[in-house]
């Protein structure tokens, strides 16, 4: 309020002022005014939100008390180098600074500032925005982008696998017509002989690598889903036959108890083994460094579903990660994407199933369990709130 003097009462504000009040009170932004010797004097309500100070707590005080303490030191001396020099280093252009909260933490800030002259000498006008929701964003801008990349050279290796398995299945199959001609022409000539036991053993590898190729191709090509009765022995023989052709395994005990004679289930086989693949190199990954290095896969029927269990012997997972376990993006692993996990249980839903794990499933490992129902599965899948835990053997 301000005195008129020859009245000695109180008047109303100007219009201005009370204009130029709500506007301070009301703006999203920081908005704190100090004079020539860096003393506040203003300081409006976001900046008390930014700062955790109030306008009477910092009336008054030099502005370095909202600065880390690398900035407060150098501040007094550009603000003099300018009223020297008039060189301007960061009024009118705006930078990225550091903030220092009332209880020591330092935040991003984003700061313009402005000169003004009044008749009570020079003051400096300066405008910050709160910059850690920005950072946050950015951040994980930048994250997806690098995911994206990754996914981009997967889409690339999923054609170039396709396009080896087409190539090398046309000369596969040429050296098995070539040594069953072999065959036939050494049956002929030495019907007792060694060779021909040698001869039927090379086309029998060379069917095997041909099998193995168009497994492979018919895992990377692009197509569109095809449910059919599948037994389940087989599928699991096939996932354990193409993760091992591919990785690592020496010193790894894998036991694979799933019997013969288990019904079948409808699904995609290509999509059921996608799965399966994923959790027993997840598991194979999680024992590497372990002591004891065992995976186990074991199969059972409870009530109108299968239910197919991955254990291993590694160290479990952490309870902080399991409620995100599933989550896009959220791979604890170095170089992971995070999708794996999060794809698997997508098919195995839309399977009408789930998967789920047992964060300590046996020997301080985890158990992934995989279930599928018998039969025709439903169209929408839904996500089962409990898995029962099937007793077998454990990795």
């Amino acid at each position: 309020m301000r005195e008129d003097n020859s009245q000695g009462s109180p008047v109303p504000p100007s219009v201005s002022e009370a204009r130029l009040e709500s506007v301070l009170e009301t703006a999203v932004d920081g908005i704190v005014v100090m004079d020539d010797r860096a003393r506040i004097i203003l300081f409006n309500k976001a900046c008390e939100t930014l700062f955790g100070f109030s306008a009477e707590e910092v009336r008054g005080q030099n502005v370095k008390l909202l600065m880390p303490s690398d900035y407060a030191h150098a501040h007094d001396g550009y603000v003099r180098h300018y009223l020297d020099t008039g060189e301007k280093r960061i009024i009118g252009i705006g930078r990225e600074v550091r903030g220092r909260h009332r209880d020591g933490t330092e935040f991003p800030l984003e700061l313009s500032v402005g000169e003004a002259a009044t008749p009570e000498g020079r003051q400096f006008i300066g405008i910050l925005r709160d910059l850690r929701q920005r950072k946050v964003v950015e951040r994980r801008l930048a994250e997806v982008q690098g995911q994206l990349v990754s996914m981009t050279r997967i889409s690339a290796l999923d054609e170039l696998g396709a396009a080896i398995a087409h190539e090398l299945n046309q000369p596969l199959t040429a050296i098995m017509l070539y040594l069953q001609a072999a065959k036939r022409k050494v049956s002929d000539d030495h019907p007792d002989g060694k060779l021909v036991e040698i001869v039927d053993k090379g086309v029998r590898e060379a069917e095997r690598a041909s099998n193995i190729i168009q497994r492979m191709r018919r895992f990377v090509e692009k197509r569109d889903p095809e449910r059919r009765q599948v037994d389940i022995a087989q599928l699991v023989h096939e996932c354990l036959e193409l993760v091992t052709l591919g990785t690592d395994c020496s010193g790894i005990d894998i036991t694979n108890s799933v019997a013969d004679g288990l019904p079948p289930i409808s699904v995609d086989p290509v999509q059921v083994q996608q799965i399966l693949i994923n959790l027993v190199r997840n598991a194979l990954e999680a024992v590497r460094n372990t002591p004891v290095k065992r995976v186990g896969m074991s199969a059972a029927v409870l009530g109108d579903d299968m239910f197919i269990r991955i254990t291993d012997s590694g160290g479990g997972v952490p309870a902080e990660v399991v409620p995100t376990l599933f989550s896009a993006f959220s791979s604890v692993k170095k170089g992971g994407l995070g999708l794996g996990l999060t794809i698997s249980r997508s098919i195995a839903q839309n399977h009408g199933g789930d998967l789920a794990v047992e964060p300590n499933g046996g020997e301080g490992g985890a158990a992934f369990v995989l279930r599928l129902p018998l039969g025709r599965p439903a169209q929408n899948g839904a996500s089962a709130d409990t898995v029962p835990t099937m007793k077998g053997p454990t990795a």
